[in-house]
């Protein structure tokens, strides 16, 4: 077995830096969340014990934890179906040139590039101007979909520009209609890049903060909400807060992940039935 060279340890020492400085804040917040109740925001810890996940759910003095949580899980549901469903018909649509398109395309692309805080201010500005109220569920929700939305299209792009239409040739040939192609051939095709987008959707506005800054009208999100307590909390009960974040914001990947997987193993046994049959 021929001896490894010095620059595959070099390139393993820096990407073991890598992943502690990517998840060593984490790590850390998750260590210190378990701070005994006399325990504070550094170390060295004071005790070990689950006492601020506790004083979570109790009466809290300061803030709106779980009212700032209901709030953005339901704007995080909103963007995730909106992002999706645009997402998906803009791919359809694009399969196909026409005028404008390209203009249109570069404009939802430019909304990446343009720095988040000033998107906040200009929704914020449009909704006063136009005397609508500035809310979570109205403003907070279109400033964020400047955000989502690009993503999910370049997904959905890259889905339909690999899509073999032979898949939808063969259904109409079979008398089905364009919903039924839809329905039936091409959403069980692409779904797991729809569960990405829905992902995508969801991750992107569960934890977005500068879109929102300005968007949220008189309640605040979550993201909105752990910013505030930190300049006024001085107890680990914010580090318990990021953790079970943390936690939630995994679970829901997971759970997206066991999605594709049960849709795989269906389309695995659904084929391997098929052969049998023919």
């Amino acid at each position: 077995m021929e001896p490894r060279p010095r620059s595959f340890y070099a390139l393993t020492a820096f990407f073991v830096l890598f992943v502690i400085f990517l998840y060593g804040p984490t790590i850390t917040i998750a260590i210190l969340s378990f701070q005994g109740p006399q325990g504070g925001l550094t170390f060295p810890m004071n005790g070990v014990s689950t006492y601020w996940f506790h004083n979570l759910f109790e009466q809290q003095a300061v803030g709106d934890i779980w009212g700032s949580f209901r709030r953005s899980f339901a704007l995080g549901l909103m963007v995730m179906v909106a992002t999706v469903v645009i997402s998906v018909m803009a791919g359809l649509a694009f399969r196909k040139r026409f005028r404008g398109s390209a203009a249109l395309f570069y404009l939802t692309i430019a909304s990446l590039v343009i720095p988040s805080i000033l998107v906040s201010l200009g929704v914020g500005l449009i909704f006063d101007r136009f005397g609508l109220k500035v809310h979570w569920a109205t403003s907070g929700f279109g400033a964020q979909l400047t955000w989502t939305l690009p993503f999910g299209l370049l997904v959905m792009f890259a889905v339909f520009n690999r899509f073999n239409p032979s898949y939808e040739e063969a259904a109409r040939d079979q008398g089905a209609s364009a919903w039924q192609t839809f329905a039936h051939v091409v959403l069980p095709i692409i779904f797991p890049s729809v569960v990405g987008v829905a992902l995508f959707g969801f991750s992107l506005s569960y934890d977005e903060f500068a879109r929102t800054l300005l968007t949220a009208g008189s309640y605040n999100t979550l993201p909105l909400e752990i910013f505030g307590m930190t300049t006024n909390v001085t107890k680990p009960v914010i580090y318990a807060l990021g953790t079970l974040t943390t936690a939630f914001s995994l679970l829901i990947i997971g759970a997206f992940l066991l999605a594709v997987w049960i849709t795989a193993r269906r389309r695995a046994r659904r084929m391997a039935s098929l052969a049998k049959a023919g």
